[in-house]
């Protein structure tokens, strides 16, 4: 019993032993000196940029304090946003800190570092706000008396210069904004134009138009008594044409309406749009509505430019299978009169593009609203019909027709009965 008793003293003793040990064992761990700190300079943090002194740096950005007594500082604060310090990149000499990512409410141009006495020390430094960017409309094509929505970054509204939007020369009132979002009901009779915004630091101009009608190849599908290109079917293929309270500007084409398989299975008759150039003269004549389409639009410098299309989905109808292969063509794949699909068939490396927006969530509507789709062209048109790297890269000369087929794309996804409404396709600069 006395032995046991013994033992256990020991190893108790051991225990606290290690535990000691393993606190003397930390001489580096990170503890506050007390004091005040100084800061001699700021730089970025790269070795390579040591020699570069900054008085200010974007918001997000990494910076480096250069002082003395820095491992005193306990709280820090950009103007009236607290940063995030880590210890391990404190030491008595410098401190690396990223600055904070949000924009300040109060400008006071000042860094102040909070010790752990609760001294307060300042230091002038200026957190710089980028100027707005626009990136996109949810839907390029917005009726007036309906609201619209522009996307990008950096919406701020501040008292001295309030947040401003025009469309070409057209001032807009703004409805609601947030820092990524600015919506606003269309007014009557607004001409397409850019969007621009202004801010207080700076102002954007998009490369997008609202209603923009530069690069059309599809907008009146051949419907009467509508202006535009009159392109409509031209392949083997009739897609319906429909103009109803689903319109967004006209008549639309629709795909779909019967069964897509999970597989994403060869269902043409429901789900192919082919425009294919050229009559049937001999030799044949490629004008009017037979035109080529690099005839129509110029496509020289096609890898600075998206194909655009407003598309809309109902909310009765989800596609939660297939991809939308959309592909271009030369006359040297197809005409109408050499109408064939062993061009982008199989496994010919032909390029295209594979749209397959619900394979995200396993399902995608538009909830019975239009929105436009942005597919650039150098980025996009890269693939097989099953997801692979297409082996062929697109050329100038394979822009004269346009195939739109919802088939393969190498993830399977549900059963459907999808129903996709598409208009006004484009193709125009996006940078």
């Amino acid at each position: 019993m006395k032995s046991k008793r013994y033992i256990n003293w020991f190893m108790a003793v051991a225990v606290m032993g290690i535990g000691m040990v393993s606190c003397e064992d930390e001489p580096d761990k990170f503890e506050l000196s007390g004091g005040k700190p100084t800061i001699k300079y700021i730089r970025m943090p790269s070795a390579s940029a040591a020699d570069s002194l900054i008085v200010g740096a974007f918001m997000d950005a990494a910076i480096c304090l250069v002082g003395d007594n820095l491992k005193s500082i306990q709280e820090m604060y950009f103007n009236d946003q607290k940063a995030i310090l880590n210890t391990s990149y404190m030491t008595e000499n410098t401190l690396i800190v990223n600055v904070p990512g949000t924009i300040p409410e109060v400008v006071y141009d000042k860094i102040f570092m909070v010790t752990r006495d609760k001294d307060t020390i300042n230091y002038d430094f200026k957190v710089l706000v980028p100027g707005p960017t626009v990136s996109s409309m949810k839907c390029e094509w917005v009726n007036p008396g309906e609201l619209a929505e522009i996307r990008g970054d950096y919406f701020i509204d501040d008292p001295g210069q309030p947040l401003t939007l025009k469309i070409g020369d057209t001032s807009i009132d703004i409805s609601n904004f947030t820092k990524n979002t600015i919506s606003f009901v269309v007014p009557e009779n607004l001409a397409e134009g850019a969007v621009e915004v202004t801010t207080i630091y700076g102002e954007v101009t998009s490369k997008f138009h609202y209603n923009d009608t530069r690069g059309m190849m599809f907008d009146n599908w051949g419907a009467a008594g509508e202006t535009g290109t009159g392109l409509t079917n031209h392949g083997w293929h009739a897609r319906d044409i429909k103009k109803d309270e689903f319109s967004l500007s006209g008549s639309y084409m629709e795909l779909g309406g019967t069964t897509m398989s999970a597989d994403g299975g060869w269902a043409d008759g429901n789900f192919a749009f082919e425009y294919w150039p050229g009559d049937w003269s001999t030799p044949p004549v490629f004008a009017g509505t037979d035109i080529c389409l690099n005839d129509l639009v110029n496509f020289t410098d096609f890898a600075n430019m998206a194909l655009k299309f407003e598309m809309c989905i109902p909310a009765s109808n989800p596609w939660m299978a297939g991809a939308m292969q959309i592909i271009f063509s030369g006359n040297d794949q197809v005409t109408i009169q050499t109408a064939n699909n062993t061009f982008f068939n199989n496994d010919t490396g032909y390029p295209r593009a594979l749209y397959r927006p619900w394979s995200v969530t396993g399902s995608y509507d538009t909830a019975d609203e239009w929105i436009t789709v942005t597919l650039p062209i150098a980025s996009s048109f890269i693939y097989d019909h099953n997801g692979t790297d297409a082996k062929i890269p697109l050329t100038e000369a394979n822009f004269t027709g346009l195939t739109i087929f919802v088939w393969s794309g190498g993830v399977n996804g549900t059963e459907c009965n999808p129903v996709i409404k598409i208009d006004n396709i484009r193709a125009v600069p996006n940078k």
